[in-house]
């Protein structure tokens, strides 16, 4: 049954309060197009007010003053919650963004509760407090909070998104303005009644929904010290250039056209099962998915076959269904950007060896069929350009060294993955891979470990001992050789 309900308030101040207006954002299925839900549209009055409780509470409140251990024991609460809610976490963001009910059950509910368990395991080894000696002198490192946070997330994994973003923030004592997306705020209104169950005080977290302008109003504000943001290249430069302007902290996890590279002694069996998910997660709707694969010539034949033999097979449809492995589009925009690179794909010589266009018998809801396109070149467009759609292009390498190339010839640079059973070869080549990311054979490099952008994909890093390093600011004390011994002793 498809989730259905209507927010009028907003979170402001670790309370409910009215809306300076009476616009709404109308949340819309994907499947069935219609209209799911109704939430506030914050205007730049609602921004002012939640910065303004958030500043109160950076400045004044007693979170950023607290323990590590008080912040930690906080945010256990959370994932206890986290846990106990995951069903209808899950089934939220099924139908308010189209994802496969069994990819959220996992990715979407199960993997926020993992990142908090992470960042909490990860805390304690963080050098919060570090005493420096030499010979010229003595220093007391702090890493203290940066202060108030815009967090902005993007609608296609909206509450992994917000926490990989919030936990570390909030472990490191700062206060946070989040702006969910348009297209999916229902999670951040369930986690902001999880929020008033922990013990998180007023002002620290605040909610508020809204549009590219009053988005912009928020990563701008006086009162910000840090902005974080999921998305596009274009909303990231974007971004960038306004926080640059007022030498604004900031932190951009952007787009990416992520290669798979397949070389000669690959365990194809092998590769095509993780290439399923590697590839086509969330019907392509995530950054890091490999949508490039370049495969050897050797090998090439073989590999199509059996590629496009399991895309061909996926189930398209129902995203609440458990067979579902490809839902739908989040909106009708999106398919029809994704439509577009289809049409872009032919007119530029690819061929397509499956899908190509929307699926049969499904006549309602913003479906594209999983499609392949083979004999692309790495200058065309849809080798190029992230189209964030289940679409994937293959090209052919002569050599493990042109593979790399044809890797590298990209403005992008988030993730990628090679395939080889010499595993010492494939990490000699593996770093030379101008990505920040590199699975060898598909292998997760899991949330202990930093994620990130090179080149067009961003700037910064999430998860790992260095997602905090986005949300604290270096201060160093000169001390005098007795107090620097007391301190170390202390420490110890």
């Amino acid at each position: 049954m498809v989730w259905q309900g209507n927010y009028t308030k907003l979170f402001i101040g670790g309370q409910w309060v009215d809306p300076a207006s009476d616009d709404k954002i109308s949340v819309i299925s994907p499947f069935t197009e219609e209209v799911i839900a109704q939430v506030p549209s914050g205007t730049k009055a609602d921004v002012d007010r939640a910065v303004s409780a958030a500043r109160k509470a950076f400045d004044f409140g007693p979170w950023p003053r607290a323990s590590i251990a008080k912040r930690m024991e906080v945010l256990r609460k959370l994932s206890a919650l986290l846990t106990e809610k995951r069903d209808e976490i899950a089934g939220l963001v099924t139908d308010e963004m189209g994802c496969p009910i069994t990819l959220s059950m996992g990715m979407q509910a199960t993997g926020p509760r993992l990142l908090v368990d992470n960042f909490l395991e990860l805390a304690p080894q963080y050098p919060w407090s570090t005493v420096r000696r030499c010979s010229t002198g003595n220093g007391l490192v702090l890493r203290e909070p940066v202060g108030v946070v815009a967090a902005v997330v993007p609608w296609n994994a909206p509450l992994l998104v917000t926490m990989i973003k919030l936990a570390p923030a909030l472990l490191a004592g700062c206060t946070i303005i989040l702006k969910p997306s348009p297209e999916t705020p229902l999670d951040s209104y369930l986690l902001a009644e999880m929020l008033q169950g922990v013990g998180l005080p007023d002002g620290v977290v605040n909610i508020v929904p809204a549009d590219r302008e009053v988005s912009e109003y928020l990563v701008t504000h006086r009162d910000v010290d840090k902005v974080t943001f999921t998305g596009s290249t274009a909303a990231g430069r974007r971004i960038g250039s306004l926080c640059g302007h007022d030498l604004r902290r900031v932190t951009l996890e952007l787009g990416g056209k992520s290669a798979a590279l397949i070389f000669d002694d690959a365990d194809l069996g092998a590769a095509v099962e993780s290439l399923k998910i590697g590839s086509l997660r969330n019907t392509g709707q995530v950054c890091s998915n490999k949508t490039r694969i370049v495969v050897s010539r050797k090998r090439r034949s073989e590999f199509i076959d059996r590629f496009t033999n399991m895309v061909a097979s996926l189930a398209v449809g129902d995203p609440r269904d458990p067979a579902t492995q490809q839902g739908p589009l989040v909106s009708a925009r999106q398919r029809d950007r994704v439509e577009g690179y289809l049409e872009i794909g032919r007119k530029e010589g690819a061929k397509v060896a499956t899908g190509g266009g929307r699926p049969a018998g499904l006549n309602r809801g913003w479906f594209v069929q999983p499609t392949v396109f083979t004999d692309v070149e790495p200058s065309m467009r849809i080798a190029q350009e992230e189209i964030f759609g289940p679409v994937i292009a293959v090209l052919t390498s002569d050599s493990e060294e042109e593979a790399v190339a044809i890797a590298n010839s990209s403005d992008y640079g988030l993730n990628g993955s090679l395939f080889t059973a010499d595993v010492e070869r494939g990490l000699e080549l593996a770093r030379k891979i101008r990505t920040g990311t590199v699975e060898l054979n598909g292998n997760p490099v899991g949330f202990h470990s930093p994620i990130g952008g090179w080149k067009a994909s961003g700037i910064g890093r999430e998860a790992g001992l260095e997602g905090f390093d986005a949300y604290v600011e270096l201060k160093t004390i000169g001390l005098s050789a007795a107090f620097a011994d007391a301190l170390e002793h202390r420490a110890n």
